[in-house]
């Protein structure tokens, strides 16, 4: 086992802890706000890839254009879904809203099968984003690359908008206490709109990522990286940002270093490695790395 095949790995990792952390902010924006799993969120990111696919196969546009339609795609996706979904649900006990996001989720998936069918698609990236970049000691992937360089970009400029905006601020105010925002003149239903539009977004801009890196998208792709990226924003701490962020990584470095540090027959376990780790980290630590106790919405 070289060097240069551990780093190759935990570059592998960093990718794949990317592509988690960006799905992981969706839940941890909406979580903190309405105190809502959105279980859904899986599908956005699956609506984030048939999107991007539409996009460069049948639209013929280039990628960065691409991109941007990919998030305002989720966006509007999100939005939608909050509309016609949770608002009318708000006030309800928190089971109501898990029950309903499961119900959206499914719904989707069905939608999703009998619009373009079950059938496995070949995802393709424009031939300069296949190249490899010479970073000594390996080479990776102009794609991979981007991944990374993207989520990096955008969680930054995430973090300057909630921290630095008088939006970000409004939208902190009512995760912290809705009767005071609501008594400062804060419209909460356009917050709460505003926090699912964020984190749908970035949860298809997810679902571009994953289809690129692995070549092949489906209308069921979003379940499994939907529920690892839950399990990241637990690990960091649900209703954290940088806890998301911080999960994210940890989980993708994780689950890509038992594959591939372990012997070969281990490697169908990943799954349950990771579904593991949350068990455990509920058990020790409840609220995750950087979380802290949150009241449940009336």
């Amino acid at each position: 086992m070289t060097s240069a095949y551990i780093l190759s790995q935990i570059a592998n990792g960093v990718i794949l802890g990317s592509m988690y952390a960006l799905v992981a902010i969706g839940f941890t924006m909406i979580y903190s706000i309405v105190r809502l799993i959105n279980f859904a969120h899986g599908d956005i990111f699956t609506i984030g890839a048939f999107t991007t696919l539409a996009c460069i196969a049948l639209a013929k546009l280039p990628f960065p254009v691409a991109i941007v339609v990919v998030v305002a795609a989720g966006a509007l996706t999100g939005m939608v879904i909050e509309r016609i979904a949770f608002r009318p649900m708000r006030g309800a006990p928190q089971v109501t809203g898990f029950i309903a996001s499961l119900a959206v989720a499914i719904f989707l998936e069905n939608l999703a099968v009998m619009t373009i069918s079950a059938q496995p698609r070949t995802f393709l990236v424009p031939d300069y984003l296949n190249g490899l970049v010479d970073l000594g000691l390996m080479s990776v992937r102009m794609i991979d690359l981007m991944i990374v360089l993207l989520a990096i970009v955008l969680t930054i400029a995430l973090v300057l908008f909630v921290r630095f905006t008088k939006v970000g601020v409004a939208m902190r105010a009512t995760a912290e206490n809705y009767d005071v925002a609501r008594l400062m003149g804060i419209n909460i239903n356009r917050m709460i709109m505003l926090a699912f539009a964020i984190g749908s977004g970035l949860a298809a801009v997810s679902g571009l990522m994953w289809g690129s890196k692995y070549g092949q998208i489906s209308p069921f792709m979003g379940l499994l990286p939907g529920l690892k990226a839950f399990v990241a924003a637990v690990i960091g701490g649900v209703g954290s940002i940088p806890g998301a962020v911080l999960g994210g990584y940890l989980l993708g470095l994780s689950e890509v270093l038992f594959v591939a540090l372990l012997p070969p027959e281990y490697s169908g376990y990943r799954n349950a490695f990771v579904f593991g780790a949350l068990i455990i980290v509920l058990l020790v630590m409840p609220n995750g790395l950087l979380g802290r106790n949150t009241e449940a919405r009336a």
